[in-house]
């Protein structure tokens, strides 16, 4: 059959080639720094009163430590003999608390870190930047 016709079939193809380009520079840098305050807060003082009562009453058993009005009392005792033997409260040791608050100033360094960012665009070309192509 002479008269057939080849025709050639063209087929075309692409291709994506990737590559890493440096576009931008970033630098970060840390900069210390320390800010002077003065710190104010208030403190809490105990003073503790302690006092002998003298009691000298016969008990039966000891009595055991106690808390009336926000005093602690902690009894003494003694055994003493006589024709027997019989429990005496000789004494109780109160103990008297008070508190006393007070504002303080103490002066204090407080430090912290502030960070830095430049950066620096890779992609601009001294001709970009005069506004020619």
């Amino acid at each position: 059959m002479p008269d057939d016709i080849r025709l050639p079939i063209i087929e075309e193809e692409a291709h994506v080639t990737k590559r890493a380009t440096d576009v931008e520079h970033v630098t970060v840098r840390t900069v210390p720094e320390q800010e002077q305050v003065v710190v104010r807060d208030e403190v809490r003082r105990e003073h503790v009163e302690i006092r002998r009562v003298a009691v000298e009453r016969e008990v039966d058993r000891a009595p055991a430590v106690r808390e009336e009005n926000g005093v602690t009392i902690i009894p003494v005792i003694e055994e003493r003999l006589v024709v027997e033997k019989r429990l005496f409260l000789v004494e109780e040791v109160h103990i008297f608390r008070s508190a006393v608050a007070e504002a303080v100033e103490l002066p204090t360094t407080l430090r912290h870190t502030r960070i830095e960012v430049d950066r620096t665009d890779l992609t601009k070309t001294q001709e970009d930047v005069h506004g020619r192509t």
